[in-house]
């Protein structure tokens, strides 16, 4: 169906996007999966080609363009070439909204020309062990000591964790019984800092490419100046912005549903199978047929709510129902396209094997599809 989400500038965007992944990706990508990270000096090619810096000011080497569209674009284009771009996604639309939004005048001038240049990389540690979606409940704390924070606690499943130079901790400055979710600050720990220690990477079932890891805080002494926003603000500022993380997630989802199908059309088209093509049969016919319509079910309720985050007008209810339709969709299209490969589905050599693995924690992370149903049950009055 005809998409009305993109402009003429967005599509331009496109096709650089697409030249830069077919040549700068796609002939590397299985190395990177190997060593479970990517190189660095990838981020420094968007960068020079002002793909990091789209929605960062002017003033710093950037575009100054506030549309979430051109990331949707990043992400459709990565899942068409069937790879993945590690931890960009999660810079551009999980980090730098909280930099724009809460970075004071001193903390841009520092950091924000890197960002744009693909020199300075980013995480953002919220998860602990046992806390899970439970932001409120974290045990990693910060205590005022005159200019500085000292800093001690640990977090785990960091997306980017290995290569970032910026690190944004989610710590508790202080305790309310009346209110778990008062006293969470946003400290920024750099690369460097004594006591801040990058622990293993985690070996996960699948997007491999992109580097998750546990990071440890030791007395790390974090200057005042490195806090973003006011401090016992920040649990107010990572709702704001879980509308976007979600959404992002469904991009992928859906994007990568449908490379599935992509993939799988043309795979039963010429493998055969008793003499004649699976693509033949009718059980095959009907499969991706019912594939095909989910899918575009799934297009159209994204591109809705698209639009509705570019106008600001994208409530949490309705992104929760995007990310739980949406990966819920591809989790379904996906397991049933692999299984019109066969045995060969199962083996890695075919990518819908690795794309099979990576939709297995769209339901999981920026909140599990069980919180997603809460969210939702909750705007239902229930």
């Amino acid at each position: 169906m005809r998409r009305d989400v993109f402009t003429a500038e967005h599509e331009e965007f496109r096709a650089l996007v697409r030249d830069f992944v077919a040549k700068e990706v796609v002939p590397h990508h299985a190395e990177w999966e190997k060593a479970g990270r990517l190189p660095r000096e990838i981020f420094e090619k968007l960068g020079s080609l002002g793909v990091l810096g789209i929605a960062l000011p002017e003033k710093y080497g950037g575009a100054g363009i506030d549309d979430y569209r051109y990331n949707v674009v990043l992400q459709e284009e990565a899942a068409r070439a069937l790879v993945t771009l590690g931890t960009v996604r999660t810079q551009l639309d999980v980090i730098l909204p909280y930099l724009l939004a809460y970075a004071d005048a001193r903390q841009r001038e520092r950091w924000f020309p890197g960002l744009v240049a693909g020199r300075l990389l980013t995480a953002i540690a919220m998860t602990e062990p046992g806390t899970g979606s439970d932001l409120a409940g974290m045990r990693t704390a910060a205590v005022r000591d005159g200019d500085h924070y000292i800093l001690n606690g640990a977090k785990t499943f960091i997306t980017g964790g290995l290569l970032a130079d910026l690190v944004i901790v989610v710590a508790r400055t202080s305790s309310d019984p009346e209110d778990r979710r008062a006293g969470l600050t946003l400290l920024v720990v750099e690369d460097g800092m004594p006591g801040f220690v990058r622990g293993r990477a985690l070996d996960k079932i699948g997007i491999k490419a992109q580097d998750t890891a546990e990071l440890s805080f030791d007395d790390v002494r974090v200057p005042v100046t490195n806090r973003l926003g006011e401090e016992g603000a920040a649990f107010g500022y990572l709702g704001r912005n879980l509308p976007q993380e979600r959404m992002t997630v469904a991009v992928g989802s859906v994007a990568q549903a449908k490379a599935a199908l992509d993939a799988t059309v043309e795979y039963v088209k010429e493998r055969k199978v008793f003499g004649a093509p699976v693509s033949s049969f009718q059980n095959t016919k009907f499969e991706l047929a019912a594939v095909a319509a989910e899918v575009e079910a799934a297009q159209a309720m994204l591109d809705r709510a698209v639009l509705e985050l570019v106008d600001g007008r994208l409530s949490g209810a309705d992104a929760a129902k995007v990310k739980l339709f949406c990966t819920e969709v591809q989790a379904r299209a996906v397991d049933r396209c692999l299984q019109l490969f066969g045995g060969y589905g199962y083996m890695l050599d075919f990518p819908i094997a690795r794309l099979y693995a990576d939709a297995r924690v769209a339901r999981i992370y920026a909140g599990t599809s069980e919180v997603m149903k809460v969210i939702i049950a909750k705007s239902l009055g229930l």
